[in-house]
């Protein structure tokens, strides 16, 4: 493992961004919600950022944990919580920003994507900062098969609930917030579109 991804870990690239720019400032409360093992995290704890992570995967909550004891023993293991995302008991207007990364697309339709994006707006204190990473048929609209509803399956066949520009622009109005950047989509070798989201509350 390389010095650089012993710091970073394997941060996606456009929080990385985020943090360059200045946009995460320090001493913000930072919720990862689907945080998995916590990928995103590394640097975050390392550098004095108080973290809160929610998966629904018990085993991924024990290896953020194990990791926190690592970086940050001063983190709670409370701040770590095995729940969806949907259901998750993290207070409201409790943090300052929230990461989403690869999760949404995992939605099985429109009510269970709205209530996983409600949740976590209502953790976001007002002035917030909402990150999301997504797929997207963003790109690639002639590609992907419509199955039902935002079902797609992208020409990597896997069936994934696909946003396009339209319906996240109709999101960020619907919960009164900002675009920080206008979206930004990678399409990965013609098989899937990523899509990047950030809002300001």
């Amino acid at each position: 493992m390389s010095d650089l991804e012993k710091r970073f870990g394997r941060i996606d690239i456009y929080l990385f961004d985020l943090l360059l720019r200045g946009n995460i400032p320090e001493g913000a409360k930072i919720l990862d919600a689907g945080c998995g093992s916590g990928r995103n995290l590394i640097y975050l704890m390392a550098s004095g950022y108080e973290v809160f992570g929610v998966d629904e995967d018990p085993s991924a909550i024990q290896e953020v944990c194990r990791l926190a004891a690592s970086l940050a023993p001063e983190i709670p293991e409370s701040n770590f919580r095995a729940e969806s995302i949907e259901s998750m008991t993290i207070p409201e207007t409790s943090v300052g920003v929230v990461i989403c990364s690869a999760v949404l697309h995992f939605s099985c339709d429109e009510e269970h994507f709205w209530a996983m994006l409600q949740a976590m707006w209502r953790t976001l204190e007002p002035g917030g900062l909402f990150f999301c990473r997504l797929a997207s048929t963003i790109g690639m609209e002639d590609r992907c098969r419509q199955i039902a509803g935002r079902r797609f399956v992208s020409p990597d066949g896997v069936e994934r609930y696909l946003v396009d520009e339209s319906m996240l622009l109709d999101a960020t109005g619907k919960l009164c917030g900002t675009l920080v950047d206008p979206l930004k989509t990678t399409i990965v070798q013609n098989q899937r579109c990523m899509t990047t989201w950030v809002v300001r509350k």
